[in-house]
């Protein structure tokens, strides 16, 4: 992700019902294009956190569709996800499989404990977190459920 995929972006985020379970309001340009330098940094000022981000994008033509993001914390071993798709390309199997990749990639990188924090009425996005391996614990902060997966095992290796 970076500044330029701001552009793009602004109109994959635009519609208010993006907002209904996170809070917040569209993002205009010019504050999607700030975010975007922030989070290109790769890291936390402080240096504590490392800050993955990506555009998803649609085949063939490549279309932004929406994101994905991990902020990977506690010396590597612990990352926080978030997915979010477009309106018109909700339901269609995007995050889902987004949140899969991103959770392979996750562990072939060390991480053993994958984190999502979803409102319990958002049922699309529970469902997402449910496909990628994650599951509901009884902890809520700020009136979202904490979602977890923990990997017991290093990744599987490919024998070339």
């Amino acid at each position: 992700m970076s500044a330029a995929d701001a552009e793009e972006m602004v109109h994959v985020l635009s519609a208010e019902t993006l907002y209904t379970f996170t809070g917040g309001t569209p993002p205009t340009l010019d504050e999607l294009r700030a975010r975007y330098i922030r989070q290109a940094a790769g890291r936390s000022p402080d240096g504590t956190q490392e800050w993955r981000n990506w555009i998803l994008r649609r085949k063939p033509a490549a279309k932004a569709i929406g994101y994905v993001q991990a902020t990977i914390m506690d010396e590597g071993r612990r990352a926080e996800v978030a997915w979010v798709i477009g309106t018109p390309w909700q339901g269609q199997g995007y995050a889902s499989e987004a949140a899969k990749a991103l959770l392979i990639w996750l562990r072939a990188t060390g991480v053993t404990t994958v984190q999502a924090h979803i409102h319990p009425a958002h049922t699309a996005s529970a469902t997402v977190a449910r496909n990628a391996g994650l599951l509901p614990t009884a902890q809520f902060n700020d009136g979202e459920q904490l979602w977890q997966r923990s990997f017991t095992q290093p990744p599987e290796r490919s024998p070339h």
